[in-house]
């Protein structure tokens, strides 16, 4: 049992971090100008760039280093919108932040300089990105309020009495009001298909998306999740971390990844005593989590 138990928590991570946020990637994606198959591209990619950097990172260094994508990055697409030069323009941003990522990890100093980002600034600027989809709920209520009535009710009590379940529970719930709503799920929908956009590098494009997008993957994913392998007893290499997720972004750009970076809440659940007792033997569970995250990826075109 001891040996599956990394197992088993890496493909909890994996399920946690997917079914918890994708839906916020694909809104973000689309925001930008990504129709439906470049946005199931885009969440192809970001799967298999989280299972690249997970198995290079874990492999390397012996550590649990838990990877994800950028949720409030994808936030930040929603409330951005389109920009000028449409959606090629959006996939150089893409490739612009993966740059200065691998630049974080070359360049000490500029690794240093955004780690100390004073935590309320920080706070403000995520506050700000997430707000609307805080309130999307509300505003579906009245948009759709027989899709969005039980999925919201489901979440709020699944919440109350079983906290781990609400965000599954609600994705059900979601599924069920498609089906009875008449939603058609073709078959063909199945199979994964990366699409390639070339990316335009413009100025607009790089002040509003690609510079942002750097400074809250940084602030809101980066920082916190060296932060919470450090409580494990970790000592992150945070510059090799940076060089890789910056590498892994870059390449997962022209397909419609946006970001690939540390994991921050779920990392506690590969780099905690619940993925082994030896904190030597924990890593094996963020290799478990990169498949686990792959094998989702493969079903993101459903």
């Amino acid at each position: 049992m001891r040996i599956l138990q990394p197992v088993l928590a890496g493909l909890v991570s994996a399920v946690v971090g997917y079914a918890s946020s994708f839906s916020v990637v694909l809104a973000g994606l689309q925001a930008v100008g990504a129709d439906s198959r470049q946005a199931a591209s885009g969440l192809l990619a970001l799967c298999a760039g989280i299972a690249v950097a997970a198995a290079v990172l874990s492999v390397r260094y012996r550590m649990p280093i838990a990877i994800a994508w950028s949720t409030p990055g994808a936030a930040l697409l929603v409330s951005t919108g389109q920009i000028s030069g449409g959606y090629p323009a959006a996939i150089g941003a893409f490739a612009v932040c993966g740059v200065l990522m691998v630049l974080a990890g070359l360049v000490p100093w500029l690794a240093r300089g955004v780690a100390a980002i004073p935590g309320p600034m920080a706070a403000a600027m995520l506050a700000g990105v997430l707000l609307p989809l805080c309130t999307a709920p509300l505003r579906a209520m009245v948009d759709v309020p027989l899709l969005a009535g039980p999925v919201t009710l489901t979440w709020a009590v699944l919440m109350r009495y079983a906290r781990r379940w609400a965000v599954a529970g609600a994705l059900v719930a979601a599924v069920a009001g498609l089906a009875i709503g008449g939603a058609a799920f073709p078959a063909t929908s199945l199979r994964p298909e990366p699409v390639f956009t070339m990316p335009a590098v413009t100025l607009p494009a790089i002040v509003g998306i690609a510079l942002p997008l750097f400074l809250v993957t940084m602030a809101g994913q980066n920082v916190p999740g060296a932060a919470v392998l450090s409580t494990y007893g970790y000592s992150v290499p945070l510059r090799g971390a940076l060089a890789t997720t910056g590498l892994v972004s870059t390449a997962a750009a022209p397909f419609g990844g946006h970001a690939v970076n540390l994991a921050a809440i779920t990392a506690a659940l590969t780099a905690g005593p619940d993925a082994h007792p030896d904190p030597a033997r924990r890593w094996t569970a963020t290799l478990a989590l990169g498949a686990g995250q792959l094998t989702l990826g493969l079903g993101a075109a459903f």
